[in-house]
């Protein structure tokens, strides 16, 4: 082992540390988790809103849209959790070992992405509808939730076990409401809709809609933007690969923190720790599949559905959460008050729990690039940065919402350009990253470099496309 030299650069931070590859779980199911975190987080606004609303103008035959979405992002996916599966450091601080800035380009992107609160006043919106208080309640109810998010996402003694767990149950509740439309409110012609638009309907362009909503759609079916970048932090918080060897991040008043090392770890490609990532790496796949792209696409599959049984055709739908107002009475209306009543429910829970997961993973990526690449040799703590960020996004998003912002036309530009740029940019960067950094065995290649081409050409497209729309509408012509 000692005659082993690391391939992970290290011009901008020090050299990884050697050591062998730890044994994967005899029993997997206990680290089963990271997938069902993204895709819970993931589907928010998308599941609800976007999709269904697709479905109720043009029917099911763009849905082939969410499963190409989901495939390109599980191949970035699993590429983002290779370099971590193979070092224990996130993908970020792969990506600053290359220019030292990245971590931190991509930091403030996703930091701009989410710096207006809609992430958690469409579930208070929601709130509103079971109530009947109204809008002026949104502000207060959002308030409160933003003020909750904080308190539980620093008060856990470890981060990702609440923030799982949240977001199992989320997925409980949304699985709940998928059981039941499909019992009580989805038609059959919905499900033959369903194989036609997979197979002989799809289409692409699908008028009236707009072609960069259309593809806007497929990039963020699943994820999309930072949140994919993420996927590096949680799996090491659950203890994948090399990951194992990173103490988990904790809170610092309720937490016991750990020593950390500022840099992480690299195995010599040896026959056992060769055999040991071929184990970690065919479970990391799986897991992927099953909990992130299978959950996803049933998801907005389903949603759709609902929306297709109940409200295709009906004029005036707005692409808005207004839309869930009256997809609510519609269900109401058809299958029975109850109904409406649950399926508010679910939605603002599920909302609340895509927005924890917005602040958490937010506040992941900026505390662990600023602690490793600027504040190394500093005796602050990953953990209390982690939590200056969290309450920082709460209380900013609450002074927002005290100032009565209606929500700026450019924060919705600089949303749609950002997420679009990143997927784009730190698609190149995998590529480069995941050929270089790792051990020949380790290296991406084969059709897991096409897909990534792929990436790179979707993204970039959409990139144009997405800066040319927001061009126009913003001078207009």
């Amino acid at each position: 082992m000692a005659e082993f030299t690391p391939t992970v650069p290290a011009r901008v931070l020090p050299p990884v540390h050697v050591r062998d590859l730890p044994e994967p779980p005899s029993s997997t199911w206990r680290i089963i988790g990271p997938g069902l975190v993204g895709a819970g987080v993931g589907l928010a606004s998308g599941e609800f809103i976007l999709w269904p609303y697709i479905a109720s103008q043009v029917g099911l035959v763009f849905i082939w849209g969410a499963a190409i979405g989901i495939i390109t992002q599980w191949f970035l996916n699993m590429e983002i959790e290779r370099y971590t599966l193979a070092t224990g450091e996130t993908a970020l601080t792969g990506f600053s070992r290359m220019w030292k800035h990245w971590g931190l380009v991509f930091v403030l992107m996703t930091l701009c992405s989410n710096l207006w609160p809609g992430w958690v006043t469409t579930s208070a919106t929601m709130v509103t509808y079971l109530t009947g208080s109204g809008q002026g309640a949104v502000r207060w109810i959002a308030i409160g939730m933003l003020l909750l998010i904080a308190l539980g996402l620093t008060l856990a003694p470890v981060i990702y076990t609440i923030l799982e767990r949240v977001i199992f149950v989320k997925i409980a509740l949304v699985a709940t409401l998928a059981v039941v439309a499909v019992l009580i409110a989805i038609n059959a012609e919905s499900w033959v809709q369903l194989g036609r638009g997979l197979t002989v309907d799809a289409s692409f362009p699908i008028p009236p809609l707009d072609f960069a909503v259309l593809m806007g759609a497929i990039a963020y079916a699943g994820a999309g933007g930072g949140q994919n970048l993420c996927q590096s932090n949680w799996i090491r918080d659950k203890g994948f690969g090399m990951g194992l060897y990173v103490p988990r991040l904790v809170s610092p008043v309720t937490g016991h923190e750990e020593a950390a090392s500022s840099t992480g770890y690299q195995f010599p490609p040896t026959a056992e720790n060769l055999a040991r990532w071929k184990r970690w790496w065919r479970f990391a796949n799986i897991e992927q599949a099953w909990t992130f792209a299978v959950v996803a696409f049933v998801t907005i599959a389903l949603m759709s559905m609902l929306a297709y049984s109940t409200v295709f055709g009906r004029p005036g739908l707005e692409n808005s959460i207004a839309f869930l107002e009256v997809e609510g009475q519609v269900l109401m209306d058809v299958v029975g008050p109850w109904f409406g009543v649950l399926f508010w429910l679910i939605g603002a829970l599920a909302l609340f729990a895509s927005a924890m997961g917005i602040v958490d993973y937010t506040s992941r990526l900026a505390s662990d690039t600023i602690k490793t690449v600027y504040l190394r040799d500093k005796p602050v703590s990953v953990n209390r940065v982690y939590f200056a960020i969290v309450w920082g996004m709460a209380l900013l998003g609450t002074a927002i919402l005290l100032l009565g912002f209606d929500q700026p036309l450019i924060l919705l530009v600089f949303s749609a350009c950002f997420a679009a740029v990143m997927m784009f940019v730190y698609s190149i960067l995998l590529i480069v990253l995941n050929r270089r950094a790792l051990p020949q065995a380790l290296k991406v290649r084969s059709y897991r470099l096409g897909a990534l081409i792929w990436s790179v050409a979707f993204f970039g497209t959409l990139t144009v496309l997405v800066v040319i729309q927001q061009a126009r509408q913003l001078f207009g012509g």
